[in-house]
């Protein structure tokens, strides 16, 4: 983990409220465990007080590049919205833990699926497992087509399926359809997403054998604050992990959703 002014190279509007910001430097070199997450300070003022995690998306070593999305909702992430090529901004990573690539052996097949801003982290990693021979089948889940980013990019790196919730792309519905309807077989999940899709998966596809990351408001994105506890299954109220830096990885069924 290390804390660098790290350089804006660009930033755009890539769909409803979605932005897409890429920024360089050696801290990026670090960046090497899909799933983790950065911690961003998005002014010099204490005006908004509390860094924004954000997670990775992309990684390019040999630029020292780091492409992360994020979704322009308040005071923060408005500001980060307004940071311009050359701009400097303060960040602080990689945190947490990623998503694990041993769990599968070449020609075996991973399934992701990221529902909204659960998406981007699925990029990286979607990159890192057909670098390791692996297949890849992805299910991305937005609002609508309005909302959605980066089906393109998925389909570049195996079978990729869209569901949105007013069908006007993909599927109409929600990735558990997809799922239901393709008749999906794969030897192990990852998925990140909203609290109620990973549930849904739980529920749904109960052979499920892999990772959930868990999205969670964090204060200090190092475990100091104790912000993202949440339990774990079959372990006493007194048994909790942190979001931050326990997780946000974690093996399905290990924490309650």
């Amino acid at each position: 983990m290390k804390k660098e002014l790290v350089e804006v190279v660009s930033q755009k509007e890539i769909a409803r409220h979605i932005f897409e910001l890429k920024v360089q430097g050696n801290v990026v070199n670090e960046m090497t465990s899909p799933g983790q997450f950065v911690h961003i300070r998005v002014t010099d003022t204490f005006q908004p007080l509390l860094r924004r995690p954000i997670s990775i998306c992309d990684v390019d070593l040999e630029s020292r590049t780091l492409t992360m999305l994020y979704r322009k909702e308040g005071t923060g992430t408005a500001l980060l919205s307004q940071k311009k090529e050359g701009e400097k901004i303060d960040l602080l990573g990689p945190l947490g833990n990623g998503f694990p690539l041993d769990e599968l052996s070449q020609g075996q097949t991973a399934l992701l699926v990221g529902g909204g801003i659960g998406v981007p982290p699925l990029y990286y990693l979607a990159k890192k497992l057909c670098s390791q021979g692996i297949n890849v089948i992805s299910v991305l889940g937005f609002q609508s087509g309005d909302d959605g980013f980066y089906s393109e990019k998925f389909a570049e790196l195996g079978e990729a399926y869209v569901s949105t919730v007013d069908g006007s792309q993909g599927t109409k519905g929600f990735v558990t359809d997809v799922i239901k309807n393709k008749d999906l077989h794969y030897d192990l999940l990852y998925s990140c997403g909203p609290t109620v899709m990973l549930k849904a998966l739980e529920l749904q596809v109960p052979a499920a054998n892999g990772f959930f990351s868990l999205e969670e408001r964090m204060g200090c994105g190092i475990g100091a604050c104790f912000a993202c506890v949440c339990h774990v299954n079959g372990g006493l109220p007194s048994d909790y992990v942190k979001v931050c830096s326990d997780g946000p990885v974690f093996p399905i069924g290990e924490v309650v959703l």
